[in-house]
Parts: C-alpha cells; sequence; structure tokens
C-alpha cells in the first residue's frame, strides 16, 4: 500500500511529463509561425501549438496545486534547468523541413490519443477532465496530420523522399513514448497504447505508401531528465522572459 505523500509524488511525476512533453511540442511548432508553406496550413499549425500550451497549462496548474509550496505554472515552466525537465526526447527534436515536423505531430498525436482516453476513464477526477479536453484537440491533430503524411508520402518523388529521410531520424525516439511510468491508483496499460499507435501507423503509413522501420527505437533519457543537445536552446529562448523579468504570467 502507498503512502499518500508517494502516491502524490508519482502522479506529479506522471503529470510533469504530461505537461513538458506538451510544453516543449508547442514550443518547436511555434517556431513556424509565419514560415508554413501556406497561409491556410501557417495558421493551422500555429493552432495546434497554442493547443499544446493550453495542455501544458492545465497540467502545470495541476502540479501547483498538489504540490502546494507556492509553485506557480510559470515557475514551473520557466525556472528549470534542462536536467529537470521530463519530457519525451521526440518533442524536443529539431522541426527539419515541413515533412519532418508532420510526422512528429502524427507519431506525438497517435500516442497521446490512445493514452488520453485512458485517463479520462481514471479514478482521477482532475486528470480525467483534462484528457477528455485534450483529447477533442488530439483528435484534430491526429486527423490533420495523417492527411499530410499520406499527402507527402504519396505525392511526388521528392516528398516521398523527405519523408522517409524524416522517418529514418524520427524512429530512434519513439520508442520512449511507452516507458512505463507507475502510478497508483491510476491504471495506465502501455501495452494497449502501443498497439493502437501501432495500429494508427500501420493504416496511415499504408495510405501514404510508406514503411515503418524495422528496427527498434533505441534513443531513451528524457523521462529520467537526459535531453539531447536540443533542449537547451529551446528553453534559452522559451524561458528567455521570464528569466529576465521575473514574476512575468501567462
Amino acid at each position: 500500500m502507498l503512502s499518500i505523500n508517494q502516491s502524490t509524488d508519482q502522479l506529479i511525476n506522471l503529470l510533469t511529463t504530461l505537461a513538458d512533453s506538451s510544453l516543449i511540442m508547442s514550443q518547436r511548432l511555434s517556431e513556424w509561425t509565419g514560415h508554413g508553406p501556406a497561409l491556410e496550413q501557417d495558421i493551422a499549425m500555429t493552432n495546434i501549438a497554442l493547443d499544446y500550451l493550453g495542455q501544458a497549462r492545465h497540467f502545470y496548474q495541476y502540479i501547483a496545486a498538489l504540490k502546494m509550496d507556492g509553485s506557480t505554472e510559470d515557475s514551473i515552466a520557466y525556472l528549470r534547468d534542462a536536467h529537470q525537465y521530463r519530457n519525451h526526447l521526440l518533442v524536443e527534436l529539431p522541426n527539419g523541413d515541413w515533412g519532418q515536423t508532420i510526422l512528429k505531430i502524427f507519431l506525438f498525436a497517435a500516442f497521446q490519443k490512445p493514452l488520453y482516453e485512458q485517463l479520462q476513464q481514471g479514478k482521477d477526477e482532475h486528470l480525467a477532465a483534462i484528457a477528455e479536453k485534450s483529447l477533442k484537440e488530439v483528435n484534430y491533430h491526429l486527423s490533420w496530420s495523417s492527411d499530410w503524411v499520406i499527402r507527402l508520402g504519396d505525392g511526388t518523388q521528392e516528398s516521398k523522399e523527405r519523408m522517409v529521410k524524416a522517418i529514418d531520424y524520427v524512429w530512434d525516439y519513439t520508442g520512449e513514448l511507452f516507458e512505463l511510468i507507475s502510478v497508483e491508483p491510476i491504471a495506465i496499460n502501455y501495452d494497449l497504447i502501443m498497439q493502437a499507435w501501432f495500429d494508427t501507423l500501420e493504416k496511415i503509413f499504408d495510405k501514404a505508401t510508406l514503411l515503418i522501420p524495422s528496427r527498434k527505437p533505441y534513443q531513451t533519457g528524457g523521462l529520467k531528465g537526459n535531453h539531447t543537445e536540443h533542449l537547451g536552446f529551446v528553453l534559452a529562448e522559451m524561458q528567455w522572459l521570464q528569466r529576465v523579468y521575473p514574476n512575468s504570467e501567462w
């Protein structure tokens, strides 16, 4: 039987990964603002970045309420160093070209969908409410990115080559998505999440005439604070305002 403190610590650990992953994904996607291939897609990408930012805020607010140590969503988001972040490595990778960014959104949304579906059925009512709201956004992210994966994969020779190159680069960072985060009494079945993720990939990649790599992804460490060299640069830009002008608010 876990103590209340142990259970709360586990929940905070889960929330931190959910929040950090959404926040860093948001920051990365915001880099496309004003640089999209067309105005409609530029706006769509910016809105998706804002969706992820909203998810992060909800999670950080819940963390602050659980900690009861004076932490705020701003201090948690902006006043930690890279080794204190617990985001998945996938979201901190460079955007690359349009195809690589689309692939990152697709792979992450295909993971978030079954995860949030489970969380919204969980016993933690606050987390369930966040998951339910976020799931509506994730469904759109998955649909929008799936259409683009198909469009690029089954498009021109150049677009297909770019997608193949993106898959080869990003794939090794996907295994970490299914690393177990133990939380009691919240039951997360990562086997079901992985199966749903693979089913989605098989369906969309088949339409896109793309192949799922046969090699096992091996990059890991983000959930323990061991990140790529890219995260430091992301945080330097993202945290600059808060660190130079303390107590700024969202």
